[in-house]
């Protein structure tokens, strides 16, 4: 659990940041991308009283005689602000809250934090958490009800699998859900069985059998998430994330903070199926609210689950499952009238799918649609993991943006291998083969499914390799693309995929001066010297969000 910070004590260490006044943040290596993404350097950033890039600067020319407020930025490097085009802001507040299994690397490690966390919080009515990985544990199985019972039997346990595709369930959740051995599995999900009865693991469309019995969180449980989740973003460089799946109780903790000048990151919302959208925004999107920070921009929709749980919808059974597929969370219909009712309201169409059948299917659900309805639509497919080689150029010929999580490849590695076997990796996190066809990649990091550090992120589109560097080479190189693509894809490309191109995403004069002042040139250094990358300090808007030295804030 984080230590309570106030928001108060926290506004202090804004003092030393300029208020909108002309700002020069000078003496720095200067990195930025053009509109058309070719790389800029600058020694000198000048910024209006309106938090926007006012000038940029090179080594010989003249600088403003009396700015309001000046920095010297002593040699470092200056980047953009990264954006992460796929993450979930409040699923990251709540990993900060409640119970994170995402460190243990075994049964007996998680069995031990639970058992710790329910002693430490007697009140809680429920253990709530996440963050489980029966591949990282080496487990060869899901876990079940009675390795929960074995650390806590008489309180409710509820823990979602670290990709939230699957919960993990105690015998006491299951009775509180009412679930027996006559439950039967939904559309969409399936209830693992064990000697007959539910083994107490829940893949997707099933979680919802038992969501609906854990206490909902209040109001302030959301806010207090949200602080969270910002105050970590902004010490990891991420001044902008397009949150998938938005709901309207997280819509309306966004319009809190921001009422209250405590929305410090920009949020790209994208409503959780289309009652959420309906809700929220109503007939059409929102305009951008409080200084560009916040905006619904279109809607999530799920096609299939994920692979390490075995719900990604693939063409041909699982190498290691024969008699699974994985599940389609959608019918045909029930997809193109989503993307219909959306895109009639001109919301932006963002599909969940992994496997190679679900990406298959969404390509044609966008051939079936797209003649048929007007304006540019920027159809995004999130995850677009496993594509058969043969859809890759049809992501081009029908201008769909492949977004697309870097880091996902470095964990997945050995699971995907023993998922789809040899013969179904090549179009397996083929990043290069969908910019040579012509496709733009926007980069994120699905936290909390992974961490939102998008250092590690840029590592691995250039290396292939994981914190250690292995695999040797790389894991499939031919794969791997060129720094000016990642920086791309977490900075220009983020900014388009989201319809925000026009305000972020570069620091060119105009644009939201959004940047991070680091202490390694990510042009110049190695894949492991960026990965150890972090943030001196970020800024959002011409203001100072985060000091190394000093930490976070979220208010002004």
């Amino acid at each position: 659990m984080m230590k309570r910070l106030t928001l108060t004590a926290l506004a202090l260490t804004l003092a030393a940041a300029p208020a909108h006044a002309d700002t020069l943040v000078d003496n720095v290596n200067g990195i930025t991308l053009d509109k058309d993404g070719k790389l800029i350097r600058f020694t000198g950033l000048v910024i209006d009283t309106q938090g926007k890039v006012k000038q940029l600067l090179g080594r010989k020319d003249k600088r403003p005689e009396r700015p309001d407020f000046k920095q010297d930025g002593q040699g470092k490097t200056l980047i953009p602000g990264l954006i992460d085009a796929h993450g979930h802001v409040m699923g990251l507040g709540f990993q900060l809250m409640l119970l994170d299994l995402s460190g243990t690397n075994s049964l007996a490690e998680a069995q031990a934090a639970i058992r710790k966390y329910a002693a430490e919080n007697p009140e809680m009515p429920w253990i709530i958490g996440s963050g489980w990985n029966q591949e990282k544990w080496g487990l060869g199985r899901f876990p079940t009800a009675a390795d929960l019972d074995a650390a806590v039997p008489n309180r409710p346990v509820w823990l979602e699998r670290v990709d939230g595709h699957a919960g993990w369930a105690n015998t006491a959740a299951m009775t509180a859900a009412k679930i027996t051995p006559a439950s039967k599995s939904p559309e969409g999900g399936r209830i693992e069985m064990e000697g007959g009865k539910p083994s107490g693991v829940f893949v997707d469309a099933a979680m919802a059998l038992v969501n609906s019995a854990k206490p909902k969180p209040l109001a302030r449980d959301l806010d207090r998430a949200l602080y969270l989740a910002q105050q970590k973003l902004l010490e990891q460089g991420i001044t902008a994330i397009a949150d998938m799946g938005t709901t309207i109780e997280e819509w309306q903790s966004y319009r809190r903070a921001g009422d209250k000048k405590q929305l410090a990151v920009r949020i790209l919302s994208y409503g959780g199926d289309i009652d959420n959208m309906a809700i929220i925004a109503g007939s059409e999107p929102t305009p951008w609210l409080y200084d560009d920070r916040l905006r619904m921009v279109g809607v999530k929709l799920y096609l299939d689950g994920a692979l390490g749980s075995r719900g990604a919808w693939l063409k041909a059974p699982y190498s290691d499952a024969p008699g699974q597929k994985g599940l389609p969370l959608l019918t045909p219909a029930q997809l193109r009238n989503k993307m219909v009712r959306a895109s009639m309201d001109k919301f932006q169409v963002a599909i969940h799918a992994i496997g190679d059948a679900a990406n298959a299917e969404a390509l044609d659900a966008i051939t079936d649609l797209t003649a048929d309805l007007p304006g540019e639509r920027r159809w995004r497919i999130e995850h677009a993991q496993i594509i058969d080689p043969v859809d890759i150029p049809r992501f081009a010929t029908l201008k769909v943006i492949a977004s697309m999580q870097p880091v996902h490849q470095t964990s997945d590695r050995v699971m995907a291998e023993a998922r789809l076997g040899p013969d179904r990796l090549k179009g397996a996190y083929a990043w290069r083969s969908l910019e040579n066809a012509g496709v733009r990649l926007a980069f994120g990091s699905d936290v909390p499914v992974e961490s939102a550090n998008p250092f590690p992120g840029i590592a691995a589109a250039i290396s292939r390799t994981d914190d250690k560097g292995e695999p040797f080479g790389g894991w499939r190189p031919e794969e791997i693309v060129t720094r000016e693509t990642a920086l791309d894809g977490f900075t220009r490309t983020a900014a388009f995929a989201g319809f925000a191109e026009d305000r972020i995403g570069t620091l060119m004069p105009g644009m939201r001066a959004d940047f991070l002042i680091v202490d390694t040139d990510p042009m110049l250094a190695s894949p492991d010297e960026i990965r150890r990358m972090t943030p001196l300090e970020t800024w959002i808007g011409g203001y100072r969000y985060y000091k190394k030295s000093e930490g976070a804030t979220v208010g002004r």
